[in-house]
């Protein structure tokens, strides 16, 4: 069976990257970690790891790309609790908020923390109801449960 693994280009952070990451997600883990020589202290060339059973590789590789938010993680949560703790975590240390549940982190590696209620808001047949979450939904940047259940219900 073949497999896709997103693979993340670092300028020099890729160990960063992964210890900190690892550190966001409670089902994470370091899979394996290749260095340009012997001993823990020699540069990382490239490493493996997991977030909530997707495995990820990242690459040291220097300055040549960045992440553009073209490409973002999609992070799916169920209670406010979990939209605020993710939000907080992948903030952490210079990341930024964007508009509509989406941040970019500290390496510039942007992320959706959505609520699945969203969704179901979203899909719902009264388009008046999915209107209005939609428009409640634009003016926010980190999702607010609260207010798209004011929004739904008019």
């Amino acid at each position: 069976m073949s497999t896709i693994t997103p693979f993340l280009w670092f300028d020099g952070r890729a160990e960063e990257a992964m210890n900190f990451y690892v550190s966001v997600f409670k089902d994470a883990k370091v899979l394996n970690i290749r260095r340009a020589g012997a001993g823990p202290q020699a540069p990382v060339v490239s490493a493996t790891f997991e977030l909530q059973g997707q495995r990820f590789m990242a690459l040291n590789a220097g300055p040549l790309f960045s992440f553009t938010p073209a490409i973002s993680f999609f992070v799916s949560v169920e209670t406010q609790q979990e939209v605020d703790e993710l939000w907080e975590k992948l903030r952490a240390g210079g990341g930024t908020e964007e508009r509509c549940g989406w941040l970019k982190d500290r390496f510039g590696l942007s992320w959706q923390v959505i609520p699945t209620a969203l969704g179901r808001m979203l899909g719902d047949k009264d388009q008046g109801r999915a209107q209005r979450v939609m428009e409640a939904m634009l003016k926010m940047n980190k999702i607010d449960m609260t207010g798209l259940q004011q929004a739904y219900d008019g």
